[in-house]
């Protein structure tokens, strides 16, 4: 296991720059012109208004060649590949409440978290699982893009899908690891406890700003446990129906001190927020949307919003060890851009469909060294000793 520590800490040869979770902006001081994350989906933007407004030329040039295919993947892949919970994790999220002392709200969305916990199994287990593999396919599909310009609304783009897999580990407290390969691409991510990094291969290697958050993946029916964790706090907003299932709502947010400490220059988090679906039949959590709101005031410009919201239909949930786990789902995300005061907007729909191969708890010889992150991080930390 030590050899995959090593092995990642190669992957570094760029310099870090915080891995954002929203729209970046030029940067007037660097003397390079490298992406940062989501400078590819300001690019693919930019890409579909060349493709809107261009002659026939120009439909060609963009609209049917291979860099549009892989600004599309590149697209797909920031927003879908390994996104994080607006929320870190508690470490003891069982625990006895003082009804007298919080919120209605708060203490049925714990009746809900417990009543989950026991439909999944998880408070039988006599030990809780020290580790966890899982492997599973992917299938991405970058869908149409609606440009309006106040007056008219355009859609661009055919449905284009790529196949991939990946792989999940993850130890207990907070450690996880991801390796994403789709249509040639290959994203990894991880998180020792303390750093949470990804690299890709046109960014290199990032850390993400804020406090140390789990990973989307985990918390969508693959550890109940996590699941529970990251709702321990939750408020119920009443109920809704998804299907044909009557859900209780769970929502959790990124408190404001929180959001600031992911701020990067003009580009400003306003909130994330994810919400929880748990039905009322099963017990089961069943849909998971969050929402992510950035605000950027470049100097001389008006300022614009970016908006991503992603939702999961959750099921097939099997048992693997005595405990319910999630093996199929499907993910719709959203990327919409507007400003405050220009009536033009953008709005591209993007599509998963996920499955999990393979589940196994207690993984034998897994260790901490294969969480360790790329030299680069710890490089970049001293150097703001």
């Amino acid at each position: 296991m030590a050899s995959r520590g090593r092995r990642r800490q190669r992957w570094c040869a760029q310099p870090l720059t915080p891995l954002m979770e929203g729209p970046d902006i030029e940067r007037q001081d660097e003397g390079s012109k490298k992406e940062s994350s989501w400078e590819v989906i300001r690019e693919w933007f930019r890409m579909q208004k060349h493709i809107q407004v261009g002659s026939t030329f120009s439909m060609s040039l963009y609209g049917t060649v291979n860099p549009a295919k892989g600004q599309d993947l590149r697209l797909l892949l920031g927003v879908l590949g390994c996104p994080l919970a607006p929320i870190p994790l508690l470490n003891n999220p069982i625990h006895r409440l003082h009804i007298k002392d919080i919120p209605i709200e708060s203490s049925t969305a714990h009746y809900i978290i417990q009543q989950y916990l026991a439909a999944t199994g998880s408070l039988k287990e006599k030990r809780s699982a020290k580790n966890m593999y899982a492997a599973g396919a992917v299938k991405m599909i970058c869908c149409e893009t609606e440009i309006s310009s106040g007056k008219t609304v355009k859609s661009l783009g055919t449905r284009s899908g790529e196949n991939g897999c990946f792989v999940v580990w993850q130890m207990s407290p907070g450690m996880w690891s991801l390796e994403l390969v789709v249509g040639g691409h290959k994203v990894v991510a991880g998180s020792n406890s303390k750093i949470v990094w990804r690299h890709t291969p046109w960014l290199g290697t990032h850390a993400a700003k804020g406090p140390q958050r789990p990973l989307r993946r985990i918390i969508q029916g693959l550890d109940p446990k996590s699941t529970a964790s990251l709702f321990a706090r939750a408020q119920c907003l009443g109920e809704k129906r998804i299907g044909d299932d009557d859900c209780f709502v769970l929502k959790v947010a990124a408190d404001r001190a929180a959001v600031m400490e992911r701020n990067e220059g003009p580009a400003e988090v306003i909130r994330h927020v994810l919400y929880g679906y748990f039905s009322q039949k099963s017990g089961l959590l069943i849909y998971m949307e969050d929402s992510h709101l950035t605000r950027v005031q470049s100097p001389g410009n008006d300022p614009v919003y970016w908006e991503t919201t992603i939702g999961s239909s959750i099921g097939d949930y099997r048992d693997v060890d005595g405990v319910l786990i999630a093996h199929q789902g499907r993910t719709i995300a959203t990327v919409f851009r507007f400003g405050e005061v220009s009536v033009q907007h953008s709005r591209t729909r993007m599509e998963e469909l996920w499955r999990i191969d393979d589940v196994v708890f207690n993984v034998e010889g897994l260790s901490i060294d294969s969480f360790i992150p790329p030299a680069d991080i710890f490089d970049s930390l001293h150097s703001h000793d």
